[in-house]
């Protein structure tokens, strides 16, 4: 079962930003061990996560499973987009949503990198996201994208 971390109205000067503070939060959640925050650093060097979709972009960073303690997901909804170079071209991406994974399993990864890239194609559900108040954010992710046995809000 997955921990689903939300953090809205925050902003960030670049994606260096961004994945700095997402490895401090889940190092101080637990989710993660010592060496996450710096493979995840590496890993979006190596293979960039911004995605661009029909109308908005979004980024999907994670890491290796080896680095993860327990599966979560942490949503974080910038105050105004952040530039992540796209993960199958050269260009850069300014993504409006931004789901770092933690797992700990590398089937489950890729079944939810799956489920996310089906789920959020439809742009009626990431307009839904991007314009969901706060506190309404976190179950509407876990209805409209997450299967809601999968997943336990934990803000």
């Amino acid at each position: 079962m997955s921990q689903l971390f939300v953090r809205t109205g925050i902003t960030f000067s670049s994606r260096q930003q961004v994945l700095a503070h997402i490895g401090e939060e889940m190092l101080a959640k637990g989710v993660v061990h010592d060496t996450w925050p710096a493979a995840l650093l590496e890993r979006e060097a190596v293979f960039p996560t911004g995605i661009a979709l029909e109308q908005h972009a979004i980024a999907i960073p994670h890491c290796e499973a080896e680095h993860a303690k327990s599966p979560a997901l942490y949503l974080i909804r910038p105050t105004s987009p952040v530039k992540f170079q796209q993960a199958d071209d050269d260009a850069e991406i300014h993504a409006s949503l931004i789901i770092a994974l933690i797992v700990e399993n590398p089937t489950a990864q890729l079944k939810l990198l799956r489920r996310l890239f089906g789920e959020l194609q439809n742009p009626d559900t990431l307009e839904a996201l991007l314009n969901a108040p706060d506190t309404e954010l976190a179950t509407l992710f876990r209805e409209t994208v997450l299967e809601p046995q999968l997943c336990v809000q934990n803000q």
